[in-house]
């Protein structure tokens, strides 16, 4: 009887973990890793800065598909399986340790990727997996038998192939195979980036941060989303993880409406606006002769503070004193509702990563196979699923290229 042929096409994290998995479970398989370009695991280099951020430190699957804009359901069922603490578990056998940070992330203690990929290429090589680098794959077919797979590569080369998954993470090829084989694909747009503001002034204070905001999205006249965390003004506009988290679960709604949009701004979100009031009240009672420019009161970056009083009409040489109410009410209203427009998108550097892909619901989450094709399996990107920066997409990549490699090792019922 013949082996088991296994092809993984995709040599991404999720492509290199499920072909290990697969190898492990069934050593009698012989299991062919297909990369078209000549460099495997190049995303898992240049991620978190080079340092890769493995995963995250939340062990609870209900706790963890909260960071999910899409595909939160269906990784319900699949974290039970295998979550986060296996992750750090799984890469700890293979003599990989890992170190969580203040924020919850997790990276390999030596602070670089190349730990990662070494250690995947390793274990993929110790486990079998038959490498094919620089091997690009123009389409899949099914066989006349209706039972596996020809996979015919650019070379003109055909594989063939009993199980088939497919890791291509955002390419168009994996898209394509999957719409040609039946599946459907929900349109693929940009996820996690920076907002743009065409405002002169604010770009002038890039490098400032601040500790906590309090962020609203609003498109078309209509509020749509919020988020409270760190934000950084940059050269182009906004960025931190307040501002990549709203980008995630407002993806589909800002590519609609073409990155146009308002971003409602509340500087002081740990105060209600009478609180804010009532503060400005007191600052001005006790300096009052004192310029407003430098005698802020509340806790933000001085320079941050005389652009939001310019934006209130406030001059550098205006003293409290003379602050009107209404000029008091404006500058109440910019510290916890400022209107920054959003002008277009920008890229977050360390992480590409897209909404959209394979339709969940045709997908079996017990074992990442096709619904709709036996044999054929899914995992990481390809899939409509994407998470929140710190860690999440890595972590989905990795659950689901394991269920599908052990699926694939393990199911009987197609052969």
């Amino acid at each position: 009887m013949l082996p088991l042929q296994i092809v993984v096409i995709g040599g991404g994290a999720a492509g290199f973990f499920g072909a290990i998995a697969c190898a492990k479970v069934n050593p009698d398989a012989q299991v062919t890793l297909i990369e078209a370009s000549r460099q495997p695991l190049a995303k898992v280099l240049i991620s978190g800065g080079g340092r890769c951020n493995v995963t995250h430190a939340c062990f609870d699957p209900g706790e963890l598909v909260q960071n999910y804009p899409r595909g939160a359901k269906a990784l319900r069922g699949a974290f039970t399986r295998f979550q986060a603490q296996d992750t750090v578990a799984w890469f700890a056998k293979h003599g990989v340790y890992l170190k969580t940070e203040a924020d919850g992330r997790m990276f390999p203690v030596t602070n670089t990727s190349e730990t990662i990929v070494e250690c995947l290429i390793k274990a993929a090589a110790t486990s079998g997996v038959k490498l094919r680098i620089g091997t690009p794959v123009t389409s899949v077919k099914r066989t006349s038998k209706d039972h596996g797979f020809d996979i015919l590569l650019k070379s003109g080369e055909t594989i063939k192939c009993d199980r088939l998954l497919l890791a291509t993470g955002s390419s168009l090829i994996g898209y394509k195979i999957a719409r040609e084989l039946g599946h459907k694909i929900e349109s693929p747009v940009p996820s996690l980036f920076t907002f743009n503001i065409l405002d002169p002034k604010l770009r002038e204070l890039a490098g400032i941060s601040v500790d906590t905001v309090q962020l609203r999205l609003s498109v078309g006249g209509k509020s749509q989303l919020q988020q409270t965390g760190p934000l950084l003004i940059t050269h182009w506009g906004l960025s931190g993880p307040a501002v990549l988290k709203l980008s995630a679960w407002g993806a589909r709604v800002l590519h609609e409406s073409r990155y146009q949009a308002t971003l409602l701004i509340n500087w002081l979100p740990g105060l209600q606006q009478e609180q804010v009031r009532e503060q400005i009240l007191a600052v001005k009672n006790e300096w009052a002769k004192k310029a407003i420019a430098l005698h802020r009161g509340v806790d933000l970056p001085h320079r941050l503070w005389q652009y939001i009083i310019a934006r209130a009409g406030i001059t550098t040489e205006d003293r409290w004193a003379g602050i009107s109410n209404k000029t008091l009410n404006l500058l109440v209203q910019e510290l916890t509702q400022g209107q920054y427009l959003i002008s277009g998108k920008g890229v977050f550097k360390e992480e590409f990563v897209t909404c959209g892909g394979v339709n969940l619901q045709e997908v079996n989450f017990k074992t990442m196979e096709s619904k709709l094709v036996p044999g054929l399996y899914f995992a990481g990107e390809i899939l409509d699923i994407d998470g929140v920066t710190g860690g999440f997409n890595f972590q989905s990549a990795w659950t689901t290229a394991y269920l599908a490699g052990n699926a694939m090792g393990t199911e009987l019922s197609h052969i």
